[in-house]
């Protein structure tokens, strides 16, 4: 495992943080309805690889369905850097709000497909090509 430390911030730079990731090992597309509506790209970490370095007083939660993912975003620009998990053990990460990551690299990150929207985690939707 090559843990990397990546710093992220939401548009406005108003949410700023860091997270140790090896996004070589994979990231995330799901076809849930959030996900598929806000086109989420994520990498999952446990909740100890995550620091939020500012901004704390200028987020806000928005919760749906069962509510265990408290979707956290920017009330200033309304971007989406992460969510948390309610149980507090992991965080998703928006891999599009990494800041030093470059088009090359983004590019070249392996991508792992989830059918959320039917709560299926274990399993790619049958159509992944417009995620």
């Amino acid at each position: 495992m090559a843990l990397l430390t990546h710093r992220g911030s939401c548009h406005c730079g108003a949410v700023r943080f860091e997270v140790d990731a090896d996004l070589e090992a994979g990231t995330l597309r799901c076809n849930c309805s959030i996900c598929r509506k806000t086109r989420a790209w994520l990498a999952l970490v446990p909740a100890d690889r995550f620091r939020l370095l500012a901004g704390e007083e200028m987020l806000a939660d928005y919760r749906f369905g069962p509510g265990r993912i408290r979707h956290r975003f920017c009330r200033s620009c309304g971007v989406r850097p992460f969510g948390m998990s309610t149980d507090g053990r992991s965080v998703a990460v928006q891999i599009t709000c990494l800041d030093d990551l470059s088009p090359e690299q983004l590019a070249a990150l392996p991508i792992v497909y989830v059918d959320g929207a039917n709560d299926r985690f274990d399993r790619p939707p049958a159509l992944t090509s417009w995620l």
